[in-house]
């Protein structure tokens, strides 16, 4: 699964996901794509299921695009302990996503095998999303 090899700070704030994408909300790299329509956190492990989806529809064909990187860690404490003691150890890692940001890209294939993996790569994320054509 993605995770970063090196972190400046361990342990983050929670923040808050808030506003539009005004960066990575056009397609780069290839045909179609897989945009975000609203706001949430998606895990790594939400993102190497839709990657695996994908690569299996298309059968290693064609060229898969992940636009999006879980660099944000998440802690959480153990169960039954009791409050004090700090922030919990870091649990896993996730990707802050806004409304609008392009999450696959997918080229090389035919349009309706491009769509169909898309769609697959889509019921994986726990965001609505559309599939968008260059």
């Amino acid at each position: 699964m993605f995770q970063p090899k090196k972190v400046k700070h361990r342990k983050w704030h929670k923040g808050r996901t808030k506003g539009l994408e005004y960066r990575s909300n056009n397609i780069a790299f290839g045909s179609y794509g897989l945009k975000g329509l609203e706001a949430r956190w998606i895990t790594a492990r939400q993102i190497e299921a839709a990657r695996r989806a994908m690569t299996r529809y298309v059968e290693r064909g064609g060229k898969i695009w992940i636009r999006i990187f879980p660099d944000k860690p998440v802690t959480k404490k153990p169960p039954e302990v009791t409050l004090g003691g700090g922030k919990g150890a870091v649990d896993h890692y996730v990707v802050p996503v806004r409304p609008g940001k392009i999450l696959f890209e997918i080229d090389g294939v035919l349009p309706d095998i491009a769509e169909e993996a898309l769609r697959l790569a889509a019921h994986k994320m726990p965001i609505k999303t559309k599939i968008i054509r260059k």
